[in-house]
């Protein structure tokens, strides 16, 4: 089994990152009961390391990046020095010359190795994300970043910590250790995690006596005084780690490769560090300097969503600072001419507040949906077609930043554990994000936007979806209580049509809708809307579909509608709509209405209740009384293709009777379909009984106009 390597960075120096680094491989190597392995890659620290220790190795860092030879146990003792509690050493070069002509890329080598040489494997980071530090980040498991009750401490921490994010390292893999934390000390562990953004994962108590002691004796604390505060605190932080098997749990998280060739960290080098394959313009340079500038200078985060009046107050200031952080820097041969100054200013503000390139999309009325495939493709449909936009992302993290500021207020999260989320916008647009290691090629959303203005059946028929006549038929059968399945493969209008059907329920029933997003949009005042919940970090308190139809029954609806069946919550539904729910509505993925009782089929089995098939099938044929199916065409226009009648059970079959079809006929000059719609000539068995009620129902619905 392959060892694991655990990186120590401190936000700032005087934190005492290099002796917990120390005495938590002397900790592990008495936990554990094998080797462990210290390096030391503070540059800006030589030989501390070795005063810490009291050990010397035999051969210094920069000659290991230097050796041609294979990494093996045997040829890693010419450069360990070997302390007799389990801890092997290699130390960085005394002299400051030498420390800075260390080469990473030999060192990535070497640090692929010793994870099969040593189980756990220590390293001293140092405060800066300098080429070198970056080189062990990329191949830790973990990353343990410490802090000082000290609020210019806490600070610099939070900073590392946003740039250790913004390079793509999953945030799970970062921890916080506060060292020196004092009991009743106004910058409490709490109030260091709420500063930083993330729980603090552990806290060694202050114990200078201890540590100042060890140090004259060039011995760490755990081999000169283990049972001290110190001594304890970070033994006590090794057994978390092995307790709750939290590095078995990082190791499958996906790390960032290459870091130290595309960071753009100031601690880094102080230079925006482009790659050499692919640099960015001076355009995009400029803007990730400003906006990094910006989110230094201001706590964008701190906004109030639901005040409109605070959001345009804090427009202007952020637009102001923008401004006043361009004047800062050089725009020769970037910002030519006020258009450009008002654009580079508009696309930061959209970033820093908004949703960056979506923006604009998201105002365009015409488009209806947008596709976001990494940061460098976006594409958009608009009138029926799919075009890749020229707008692109700065970054993977940008991307990031928007599915956060998105999924954030209704209460989503998406991250390593759960790479995947279902949101909405406050227009009601619905939102579908999935990010690596899922994801390979970046972080991707999916945009279905909502119409500013409620579709109602009249847009359908002047669109083309349907005729009159079906759009008659299908209130009537509304009205009267029968319970209809939209079927219909992705984006072919279901959610659209099943509104247009909510909208001919009548004002004085009660109405529960179930959703996973909450995208139905009915006109009546009498509306329940639920919407399910993901599980919290802890993996607990998940609501799902299943559960929400379980509730409805509980809360007197006259109808129920299900935004999608796809599991355990068919079951409910059906036994809803036999149990005196007529009238509810729900949605299916197929491709045509026989089809789409085979899916009601499958997706009941999914509740695991053992039913038999015929058990099944007899369930269907009571409980669900139409299938309207919605049919996206060849020339992406949308269309209703079949309005069926189910007519009960025949043996062991469902039978099916078609009422309205749409027959295609060919293919215009202009690309458009040529067919037509065309009644079959069947009169729906309700229709009789609701004429026996006193209901006229005009027979021409069911002819075809010559």
């Amino acid at each position: 089994m392959a060892g694991h390597i655990i990186s120590i960075i401190g936000g700032k120096g005087g934190v005492g990152k290099s002796q917990l680094a120390a005495n938590m491989a002397f900790a592990y190597a008495a936990e554990i009961r094998a080797k462990v392995l210290l390096l030391d890659f503070d540059q800006k620290a030589c030989g501390d390391q070795n005063i810490i220790t009291g050990l010397k190795s035999k051969k210094h860092l920069k000659e290991l990046a230097e050796f041609s030879g294979a990494i093996d146990p045997r040829s890693i003792q010419l450069f360990t020095a070997d302390h007799k509690a389990g801890v092997s050493f290699i130390g960085m070069p005394t002299e400051p010359i030498l420390a800075n002509q260390i080469q990473e890329e030999g060192l990535g080598k070497v640090l692929k190795a010793i994870t099969n040489i040593y189980p756990i494997t220590i390293i001293d980071a140092g405060s800066e994300l300098t080429p070198l530090t970056l080189k062990a980040l990329e191949f830790s498991t973990l990353i343990f970043l410490v802090a000082s009750p000290d609020l210019l401490a806490v600070n610099q921490c939070r900073r590392m910590y946003s740039d250790l994010v913004t390079l793509l390292f999953p945030k799970d893999m970062i921890q916080i250790i506060v060292n020196q934390a004092v009991n009743g000390h106004p910058v409490s562990p709490d109030v260091i995690g709420k500063q930083i953004g993330k729980p603090v994962f552990h806290s060694i108590p202050r114990d200078d006596a201890s540590c100042v002691a060890a140090l004259s004796r060039s011995t760490p604390v755990i081999v000169a005084n283990k049972s001290s505060a110190f001594g304890n605190g970070v033994t006590d932080g090794v057994r978390k780690l092995i307790q709750k098997n939290v590095l078995r749990t990082l190791e499958q998280l996906q790390k960032p490769t290459g870091v130290n060739a595309t960071a753009n960290v100031n601690g880094a080098s102080g230079a925006a560090g482009a790659s050499d394959d692919k640099k960015r313009d001076q355009w995009t340079e400029l803007k990730s300097r400003v906006h990094k500038s910006l989110i230094e200078e201001m706590d964008l985060k701190k906004q109030d969503e639901n005040d409109p009046k605070a959001k345009i107050i804090l427009r202007e200031q952020v637009k102001k600072l923008v401004v006043e952080l361009l004047s800062k820097e050089d725009t020769k041969g970037v910002l030519n001419n006020r258009d450009d100054m008002n654009r580079i200013v508009k696309e930061i503000l959209d970033e820093a507040l908004g949703l960056g390139p979506l923006e604009d999309m998201l105002a365009d009325k015409s488009i209806s949906e947008i596709m976001v495939v990494g940061p460098k493709k976006i594409y958009y449909e608009q009138a029926g077609k799919v075009r890749k936009s020229e707008i692109t992302f700065t970054n993977d993290r940008q991307v990031l930043n928007v599915i956060e500021r998105i999924v954030a207020p209704i209460g989503r999260r998406i991250d390593e554990k759960t790479p995947y989320v279902d949101a909405r916008l406050p227009d009601g647009s619905r939102v579908h994000a999935i990010i690596p290691p899922c994801s390979i090629d970046g972080c991707c959303i999916t945009i279905r936007k909502f119409p500013e203005k409620r579709l109602d059946y009249k847009d359908i028929v002047k669109f083309g979806s349907m005729t009159e006549e079906m759009a008659d038929f299908l209130r009537i059968s509304v009205e009267a209580h029968r319970n209809i399945v939209v079927s219909g493969g992705t984006g072919s209008g279901k959610t659209t049509l099943i509104n247009v059907l909510g909208g001919f329920i009548q004002s004085d029933e009660r109405i529960i809708t179930c959703e996973d997003s909450a995208e139905l949009n009915f006109p009546q005042d009498h509306v329940v809307r639920l919407e399910t919940r993901p599980p919290s970090l802890e993996g607990e308190g998940e609501i799902d579909i299943r559960c929400l139809v379980k509730q409805t029954l509980r809360m007197r609806p006259t109808r129920i509608v299900v935004g999608e069946c796809r599991g355990g919550e068919t079951l409910d539904m059906l036994q809803a709509m036999n149990t005196g729910h007529d009238g509810s509505m729900t949605t299916v993925h197929s491709n045509s209405p026989r089809d789409a009782i085979s899916r009601l089929e499958t997706l009941v089995q999914y509740a695991g209740a053992g039913l038999p098939q015929k058990a099944i099938k007899e369930m269907i044929a009571s409980a669900v009384h139409m299938i309207v199916q919605q049919s996206r065409m060849d020339d992406k226009s949308r269309k209703v293709t079949y309005i069926t009648e189910i007519g009960g059970m025949q043996g062991d079959v469902i039978t099916l009777q078609d009422i309205f079809v749409y027959k295609q006929e060919g293919m215009g000059k202009d690309g458009k379909l040529i067919g037509k719609f065309m009644a079959t000539g069947f009169i729906p068995k309700f229709i009789e009984s609701l004429e026996k009620k006193g209901y006229k129902v005009p027979r021409g619905l069911f002819t075809n106009r010559t």
